[in-house]
């Protein structure tokens, strides 16, 4: 067993490569082999949020606090809130941020294939960032 009391790992700014704008991580979940499971608590400023992106054996969010955006490729804009979870299939290329003015914050839970939590894409335009939410 191992405990990690809290404070005992920095948080770490996202890299500019994964992300467009201010992204704070903090490690939750990073369990030795042959255990797969991978997750952090991550903080998207407004405006923030990630590149397209893919995971080998798929992702679950779970919003925490603000009011975020999701979005899978080829579909709307999601406004994500607190309290929503969100699975994404293995494969998917999807998104996901803080909302214009607002903050969100999300656990995010993937498993490791090969050593590999996600495949990084290209940043997400402008247009698509900025695109009507579903419902909105």
């Amino acid at each position: 067993m191992e405990i990690r009391h809290a404070g005992s790992m920095p948080t770490r700014k996202g890299p500019a490569e994964w992300f467009t704008g201010n992204v704070w991580l903090d490690q939750i979940a990073d369990a030795p082999e042959p255990a797969r499971i991978k997750g952090a608590r991550v903080t998207f400023e407004p405006g923030a949020r990630t590149n397209w992106h893919t995971h080998p054996l798929g992702q679950t969010l779970y919003v925490l606090a603000g009011v975020g955006r999701f979005q899978t490729e080829g579909e709307q804009v999601i406004e994500l809130r607190a309290g929503d979870s969100v699975w994404i299939p293995p494969g998917e290329k999807h998104w996901h941020g803080g909302a214009p003015e607002t903050s969100m914050t999300h656990i995010a839970l993937q498993e490791a294939l090969d050593g590999s939590v996600a495949g990084w894409l290209e940043p997400v335009s402008e247009e698509d960032y900025n695109a009507a939410p579903a419902g909105g």
